[in-house]
């Protein structure tokens, strides 16, 4: 526990018939999700960080300690903020009046985010005369959210925010979740059992089960593993961060280069040249050749080199591993496939992607 960048964190406790037992070495920037089946441990893991829930530690974000052995921060004298499933707002204040309610409370010298910043962040300016019940429940999400950063905390705890709203309000909010992940300077922490949530907004990933956990690490690495800690069969695959380089105004693509390569993508979107795109592809969607086939529909062919065979979560299923360059891809095949085609580590061979989504 001696670091003094980034969050390490060691708990054990247990609650009724539960027992969480963690430790944690965590970023001390961007957004870390904690990811699991409900009820393996990530929301006590959540109270424990915030001095709500009692547990034997240690924690110390970004040098400064909260919890030692020999003593303990009540939860008032963590710097820290923490955002609900509900958003628990006053009913009998404007929305501006709600985002003032803590942030004249913050000393000025202390103040880390400034009232328009949060504004601008969570896109409100056209709400702030609002009063809480005229609002949809994405907007009063990302009212919460903003008052929760206009404390100025030092770290940012969020419990699965997005539970609560329906598909289209989860997409709306999407946006600005992602703004914050890309403009704060402090720790994000975001409780999801979502995979579609991770995909999209995690630099970092915890995945937990049963009170233990059982993978960390940045996403790209975690979720290119074949042994799947995630559970995800018809969705496991990666995720890419690309940079669009052009656009194909006849056949309506985009071309997204990353360290390995480039796929086209489908322009359905209005990006920029020179836009970071996060893109994710199944592993269901790559299929493989021993040799570069032209004659096909598939328009994403890249030369790579098989890293690992293993069995697969399914029967009759194998998940291959594969580097372009050193950027990770998964494939899954039938055992039968991988037989027939008599493929082995450190082979080269082709992958033929059949469909990229954009994610970011």
């Amino acid at each position: 526990m001696m670091a003094t960048t980034g969050i390490q964190a060691r708990f054990a406790c247990k609650v009724g018939t539960f027992t969480l037992d963690v430790d944690l070495d965590l970023p001390g920037s961007g957004l870390t999700a904690l990811f699991g089946h409900s009820g393996c441990g990530k929301t006590t893991l959540l109270r424990c960080m915030a001095g709500l829930q009692v547990a034997n530690g240690a924690m110390r974000v970004n040098g400064d300690e909260w919890q030692s052995e020999s003593g303990s921060r009540p939860v008032h004298q963590r710097p820290l903020a923490y955002v609900f499933q509900e958003t628990s707002l006053f009913p009998h204040l404007s929305v501006k009046r709600n985002l003032m309610y803590g942030y004249r409370r913050i000393p000025q010298s202390e103040r880390q985010i400034s009232f328009d910043q949060a504004i601008e962040w969570l896109g409100l300016s056209h709400l702030l005369n609002r009063m809480p019940e005229k609002l949809s429940g994405g907007e009063r999400q990302r009212v919460a959210i903003a008052r929760a950063l206009l404390t100025s905390p030092k770290l940012l705890l969020m419990d699965e925010p997005l539970s609560a709203l329906d598909q289209g309000s989860k997409q709306e909010i999407m946006p600005y979740l992602e703004a914050l992940r890309d403009n704060l300077a402090i720790p994000m922490l975001y409780v999801s059992h979502s995979t579609a949530e991770v995909a999209r907004l995690a630099d970092h990933i915890v995945m937990m089960d049963k009170g233990q956990v059982i993978a960390q690490g940045p996403l790209q690495q975690i979720m290119a593993r074949t042994d799947q800690p995630f559970g995800l069969e018809e969705d496991a695959g990666v995720i890419l961060d690309a940079t669009v380089s052009e656009r194909d105004e006849r056949w309506h693509l985009y071309r997204a280069d990353f360290a390995g390569g480039h796929l086209w993508l489908r322009a359905d979107g209005n990006l920029a040249i020179g836009q970071r795109v996060r893109l994710q592809i199944l592993a269901r969607d790559i299929s493989l050749a021993l040799s570069e086939q032209a004659d096909q529909s598939i328009q994403n062919i890249l030369s790579a080199t098989i890293n690992e065979i293993a069995s697969d979560v399914s029967p009759g299923t194998s998940m291959v591993r594969l580097l372009a360059g050193q950027t990770p891809f998964l494939s899954r095949l039938t055992s039968r496939a991988v037989h027939t085609l008599a493929i082995e580590p450190e082979q080269q061979i082709w992958m033929q992607i059949k469909s990229v989504a954009i994610v970011d």
